[in-house]
């Protein structure tokens, strides 16, 4: 049976959904008040990558293409049936983001099939799909797309050809499936937002619907609820994925706009975790204007939530970042610890110097909690480093949330394995083990998917300072998994590099694996070089160095993979340092460089404690030569505060020291921890430092 076969024998049943007024009015009448009606305000947000021409085009011949699989489905298309091994692709259909790329379509051609494929897609899966099925965020991201594709098909093109009929049926099924989502919300976090903002939308666009006050008078506080418990203190969203932070925010944000846009009041708490949440935006994103990809998530870019932030709460910082540095003023700091998530994220400036906004440096440390949901990856003291406008130590993603196939690829991506920090016996830091599925929902009754199934690691900041051209962070993780203590020590070093101390002290005899996951553009392109007692690896833009520990020290370049966007990876090499023991130090260089690499020594100092005795302290010194520049730098780093140290021609009291030298010997520069002394032996002492 064609579309208008169909429609017409639709029964005319609206008396039951809207106000007295619209209940009298025939489905044509119905519909040209709606084309003509100016009271109310929304807008559509499109998916960019879901709405892009090439995929709705294809999607006029029922080809469908989500994460990277393409099918082509029947006419009409089985509803209940999902063509790939992956639940995603299934549940991506359902959201209907096509349908928001079939008006935008429309909007720009005014070529009917794409209107005439909206109504056909949308009215077969009416006639075929339960309520609720799947999921109810599933329902809720449907809610959503189907009004922003209200708003193009309608809306905005009131001389657009729609079977009245068809107009009636899908606003009563808007009806039905938003009060089977108020009865059936997710218990909490990003599901609830998304479904709660689904709610309110739909209350605001449809005020002639018997409940749509009801809607938008539960959907409001609820939403002002569910910010308080999905929002930590420092503004970074409960699941603690960098990705999913922003996919929150954009509802949120999307809520603010539209209670704006009506002159509907809210409540001045939201403002406010909005403003927190907007400035962890602000900080995480890269110089190159891209959201690493910590924990579940893609790599992308969220600017545009900026500059929504910058039109509704006036900061110019955020109006900086949005535009890199074209407009606005920077941001007030240059790093910033965010306490309740543990994210530290550190950067070279914000473009007012020597480089560019696009060059500036950039280190982004997990060093917290697991997250809630199920989404946190099984990476403490877990490292992004990017440079000069590349990501040049990455964190790998998500790549997908499916364990089928002869890999099982979510299992290996969530690892910490595949993250930059410590293996200790190859092990995860958190249990992670298969489980039955025991209630049917995106996955089948009876599968078997990988869940979290022990504690995750105790985690401490010891310490996070910041001063002109200097950063220092201390983390430490204590997993559950083994007696192995991990203890993460980062300096930027004037602005120019990083040391990478990792310390791990056992009472039992472990394997560790120290894991640098270099991009794609670093496929094929890794040089190792030994000589002069240094270890160097080469990489575009990267210097990774270490002392040539021949005795203890084993390295390998590895094929390993980085995914960007769901369902899709690439090849990129892992550069894995080894060492056995008890406790063990790892003390790298890490060296981004614009045109010239730098040569690079390394060379260790023995510490003793005052007296002679030894104890938890390291010293080395790094060499750097670069066309006529050179310098000598050394670093020293203690557990313990309370003893004088003894290394090389200095005497130490302080738990970090940073200290330069130029070609003629001359001390130009010196960081320490407050409090800390420092001398010459045999010299005038130079007192404490600050």
């Amino acid at each position: 049976m064609i579309l208008a076969e169909r429609i017409s024998d639709a029964q005319n049943s609206h008396d039951s959904i809207f106000l007295p007024t619209y209940a009298r009015l025939d489905p044509q009448s119905l519909l040209d008040y709606y084309r003509q009606r100016r009271n109310v305000r929304f807008f559509a947000v499109p998916d960019a990558d879901e709405t892009r021409r090439d995929k709705i085009d294809a999607i006029l011949n029922n080809r469908f293409e989500f994460n990277g699989e393409s099918f082509d489905l029947p006419e009409p298309i089985d509803w209940l049936t999902n063509p790939s091994q992956d639940v995603e692709w299934h549940i991506l259909l359902h959201k209907f983001y096509h349908a928001v790329g079939l008006g935008m379509a429309f909007t720009e051609t005014g070529d009917q099939r794409y209107f005439d494929k909206w109504m056909a897609l949308t009215m077969s899966w009416i006639e075929q799909t339960p309520l609720g099925f799947i999921a109810a965020d599933v329902t809720g991201r449907r809610v959503q797309n189907w009004i922003y594709a209200y708003y193009y098909f309608i809306a905005e093109t009131p001389q657009s050809r729609c079977y009245p009929l068809f107009h009636l049926k899908l606003v009563e099924s808007i009806a039905a499936q938003v009060n089977y989502l108020r009865a059936n919300l997710t218990p909490a976090r990003n599901h609830r937002t998304l479904e709660l903002y689904a709610i309110l939308l739909a209350g605001v666009v449809f005020p002639e619907l018997t409940d749509a006050k009801s809607w938008v008078e539960f959907a409001l506080p609820e939403i002002a609820r569910n910010m308080q418990t999905d929002l930590l203190t420092d503004g970074v969203q409960c699941e603690l994925s960098t990705d999913y932070h922003h996919l929150v925010l954009k509802n949120y944000l999307c809520v603010r706009r539209l209670t704006k846009l009506n002159g509907i009041e809210v409540p001045l708490s939201m403002d406010e975790q909005l403003i927190k949440a907007l400035e962890f935006s602000m900080y995480v994103h890269k110089p190159d204007g891209i959201v690493p990809s910590l924990s579940d998530g893609d790599a992308r870019n969220f600017l545009d939530l900026l500059n929504q932030g910058y039109e509704l709460y006036g900061r110019q910082d955020m109006r900086y970042v949005a535009t890199q540095g074209k407009h606005g003023t920077p941001p007030e700091k240059r790093s910033v610890y965010f306490a309740d998530s543990g994210y530290s994220i550190v950067r070279s400036g914000w473009g007012k110097g020597a480089n560019n906004f696009t060059d500036e440096q950039y280190l982004i440390l997990d060093c917290g909690p697991l997250g809630a949901g199920n989404h946190g990856h099984l990476d403490c003291l877990n490292f992004e480093l990017a440079a000069f406008g590349r990501s040049l130590i990455v964190d790998p993603g998500r790549y997908t949330y499916s364990e089928a196939g002869e890999t099982n690829w979510r299992v290996k991506f969530r690892s910490t394995a595949y993250h930059n920090t410590v293996l200790i016996d190859g092990k995860n830091q958190t249990r992670y083990e298969p489980r039955v599925i025991k209630e049917a929902s995106r996955h089948a009754h009876g599968s078997v998917r990988h869940k979290i199934s022990g504690p995750a690691p105790a985690f401490e900041m010891r310490a996070f300072a910041t001063k002109s051209r200097f950063d220092f962070l201390h983390g430490i993780a204590r997993s559950h998994e083994y007696d192995a203590v991990h203890e993460r020590r980062l300096f930027f070093a004037f602005g120019e590099y990083w040391i990478c101390c990792d310390t791990l002290t056992s009472p039992t005899k472990h394997n560790y694996d120290l894991l640098f996951h270099l991009s794609e553009q670093a496929r094929d392109q890794v040089e190792i070089k030994r000589e002069r007692g240094t270890l160097s690896l080469g990489s575009p833009n990267l210097i990774i160095a270490q002392e040539d520990r021949f005795e203890s020290l084993d390295f390998s370049v590895e094929a390993g993979y980085v995914s960007y966007r769901y369902g899709d990876k690439h090849s990129a090499p892992i550069v894995r340092l080894s060492q056995q023991g008890c406790n063990v130090e790892f003390q790298t260089v890490l060296f981004p460089y614009r045109d010239r690499a730098p040569n690079i020594r390394i060379r260790e100092i023995p510490v003793t404690a005052a007296g002679g005795a030894t104890g938890n302290a390291s010293a080395f010194c790094i060499a750097i030569g670069s066309g006529e520049f050179s310098t000598t730098d050394y670093c020293f780093y203690s557990g313990d505060d309370s003893r004088c140290w003894r290394f090389g021609q200095y005497e130490f009291r302080g738990t970090y020291l940073l200290l330069r030298k130029d070609a003629y010997g001359e001390i130009v520069s010196v960081h320490a921890n407050e409090g800390a002394h420092l001398s010459e032996i045999g010299q005038i002492s130079r007192g404490s430092l600050r």
